[in-house]
């Protein structure tokens, strides 16, 4: 067999241009567009006035933004245990021989990922109505009357309640994932494991989750992400409300710039959203690291 011809740098560029020129058009140019307007107070007409790091300053001491921050920590912390802890113990089950019809089970998980958030917005809109709802519905039937009541005007569980939805769209997509991971797993280590005993819990405390973990820590951070830039679900199941209890950061920036017209503030918003999020992920990946480094040195 002949050697493999390998591509001219200038072939290779010119493959690679196209995309890199449409995602400097559509990510990298509004992010120097928002950085630069952060630096200015304006209100959307022609004129701009400088301001320096006054926009930055506001933020410090906004008290929504940064209960927004905390929601959407709230939110990661949720879709943690909901998406990526739910997503491995249902891999687990789809791996083990008491399940039958696999395939149609990771079909039917995987399902809602592929709806738009404002759909599953809307489905969970009717489980969580006070009249007609289906959570309310079957608290009623089980004669459980006296918990009944309008779901979304909490304010206390409301983040948990919002974070529902989202877990249950993307448990799926989760799910496939530690599928693909755990598969990589050698058979010949899972079936010495149960001969020596191990089974069940056992087994997936101390076979499984140390050979899964790359997987997990993949996982982890994609799902960090995802909550820390939540808008849809929110937007379209609370708005927000009540009054700010279930706000995120990129839902009050989008009210500053595009309901109260502040552009400016707005940017500087934006720019906050991308850092505090970049640390968040920064910082659970050198924890992940961290803990792995010290059960290795152990």
């Amino acid at each position: 067999m002949g050697k493999a011809l390998r591509p001219r740098g200038w072939v290779l560029v010119a493959y690679l241009l196209p995309g890199l020129l449409i995602y400097s058009f559509v990510v990298l140019v509004p992010i120097l567009a928002a950085l630069r307007d952060s630096f200015y107070s304006w209100t959307g007409g022609p004129k701009k006035t400088y301001i320096g790091s006054g926009n930055y300053k506001e933020i410090l001491q906004d008290d929504v933004f940064w209960h927004s921050f905390l929601n959407n920590v709230l939110m990661t912390a949720y879709g943690l245990i909901g998406q990526v802890g739910f997503g491995f113990v249902f891999a687990l089950l789809l791996m083990s021989k008491m399940v039958k019809l696999k395939g149609f089970h990771r079909t039917m998980s995987y399902f809602p990922s592929t709806l738009a958030p404002v759909i599953i917005a809307f489905l969970w809109m009717l489980v969580y109505n006070y009249n007609y709802g289906l959570l309310n519905a079957g608290l009623t039937k089980l004669g459980l009357g006296a918990l009944v009541q309008s779901w979304l005007d909490l304010t206390g569980p409301i983040v948990l309640l919002a974070s529902i939805p989202l877990s249950w769209q993307n448990i799926g997509f989760f799910t496939l994932l530690m599928l693909a991971g755990l598969s990589s797993i050698n058979k010949e280590v899972l079936e010495v494991a149960e001969l020596d005993g191990a089974t069940g819990v056992r087994k997936a405390w101390y076979i499984i989750i140390p050979l899964a973990k790359p997987t997990l820590v993949v996982a982890s951070l994609l799902c960090i992400a995802n909550n820390m830039r939540g808008f849809e679900h929110i937007y379209a199941l609370t708005g927000g409300g009540p009054g700010n209890s279930s706000s995120v950061m990129a839902l009050y920036a989008y009210e500053t710039s595009f309901l109260r017209f502040r552009y400016g503030y707005g940017s500087a918003l934006a720019i906050a959203i991308i850092t505090l999020t970049m640390l968040m992920i920064l910082l659970s990946t050198l924890l992940l690291q961290r803990r792995n480094h010290s059960k290795g040195g152990a």
